[in-house]
């Protein structure tokens, strides 16, 4: 607010983005306006340029993907005005994949990414795990081991709505009827589509293929609908940030890598949800449990990261040998490495992607970790180490 005429507030509807803004906004006497109301929607729509021009000189404006004929009018209003703090938009919707929305507001517009909760914000507790990664020192510390207790905060997950809910079941009625409103909402808002029944479905098979190499002719396959289709409807759904693309890392000094990008679901309490888990059924699907589980750790990092001052930037790593690292993060020239394991056993083995990406990137190389559901931090070898869940959780 202090640099920047426009700052936009993204991420997916219900993880706390208007509070937010209306927390910071309404302490420094900004006025508020939200497009989910039709009327609000419908005179800007009606006259993009007038509607700006009769703004307070300080305003949030709620959900503006539902009318992207703003956009240039906002720009023009910040060339003329010149203002720092002009402006707090927030959004539903990623402009970044909706290149000319975004363009018109490029070198003006700072964007903030607001996820759903990270499990420390719930449990109000400050880790440093990121910080001790790209050091390469974990001290010896004791954690604990979180059992049946894991599965329960998986198929809970981080939107706040879900989490205040005391009852498994009624977390899970409000995800479901969470993902129709939403599509009946915010997928009309951005595109024309026909079959939107064939969207919760495809969420539903994206969901049971959660950390997954994404595979369109396996998620086309019970719809009868082409590959670019389905492809078009994946992008629309990472646009609304209920799923996202993991992209592979790669280095010049290593042959045959995989380069397909893994499949993850937003949220791991959508996932539970529209897939009729519950923690128990959970913990006793042991492969599903630990497909769910590596993308609810993506997501806590991808959370925790997001407060951090640095950049991380988030990979898988695949050889043709199946040899892999579950998640690779890049920081400031440095790379580690982090493997996740839902049982309580680590094995030197575990290491073996760990041992390779080290190998590669050599002093690039900061710390590989292999996340277990175990109680001690133990070294596996030169910046190699098993940590305890329950260090990056609580």
């Amino acid at each position: 607010m202090e640099d920047s005429p426009v700052i936009l507030i993204h991420g997916p509807r219900q993880c706390g983005k208007t509070t937010l803004a209306r927390l910071i906004g309404d302490s420094k006497g900004y006025d508020y306006i939200t497009f989910d109301d039709d009327l609000q929607k419908a005179a800007a729509q009606a006259d993009p340029i007038g509607y700006i021009a009769d703004l307070p000189d300080r305003v949030i404006l709620d959900e503006i993907q539902r009318v992207p004929e703003l956009f240039t009018s906002i720009k023009a209003a910040v060339d003329k005005e010149k203002k720092t703090g002009h402006f707090i938009l927030t959004g539903s919707a990623n402009v970044l994949l909706f290149p000319k929305l975004a363009d018109s507001l490029a070198g003006r517009m700072e964007i903030l990414r607001l996820h759903p909760l990270a499990q420390v914000e719930i449990a109000r507790t400050n880790i440093f795990f990121l910080k001790e990664i790209f050091t390469g020192t974990f001290t010896p510390t004791t954690g604990r081991r979180l059992g049946k207790e894991l599965a329960a905060k998986i198929t809970t997950g981080g939107y706040p709505p879900a989490v205040t809910r005391t009852t498994s079941k009624r977390q899970a009625t409000w995800y479901r009827n969470y993902i129709e409103t939403i599509i009946q909402r915010d997928i009309r808002d951005l595109a024309r589509i026909s079959s939107l029944e064939v969207l919760p479905r495809l969420l539903s098979l994206a969901a049971g293929q959660t950390s997954c190499l994404i595979n369109i002719s396996e998620l086309a396959t019970p719809f009868q609908l082409s590959r670019p289709t389905i492809k078009e409807y994946i992008t629309l759904l990472s646009g609304i940030f209920l799923l996202e693309e993991l992209p592979p890392w790669h280095n010049n000094r290593m042959k045959r890598l995989v380069k397909t990008p893994k499949l993850h679901l937003g949220d791991t309490g959508l996932s539970c949800a529209l897939l009729g888990l519950n923690a128990s059924t959970l913990w006793n699907d042991r492969p599903l449990l630990g497909r769910m589980l590596e993308t609810f750790i993506f997501q806590e990092l991808r959370r925790q990261a997001s407060w951090e001052e640095g950049l991380f930037r988030f990979f898988h790593f695949r050889d043709k040998d199946q040899v892999e690292v579950d998640i690779v993060i890049e920081s400031e020239g440095k790379i580690a490495g982090v493997e996740i394991k839902s049982s309580s056993t680590v094995r030197t083995e575990d290491f073996k992607g760990l041992r390779k990406l080290k190998d590669s990137v050599k002093t690039q190389f900061s710390a590989g970790v292999v996340l277990y559901d175990g109680d001690a931090v133990v070294r596996f070898g030169d910046r190699l180490y098993a940590v305890p869940l329950s260090l990056l959780l609580e």
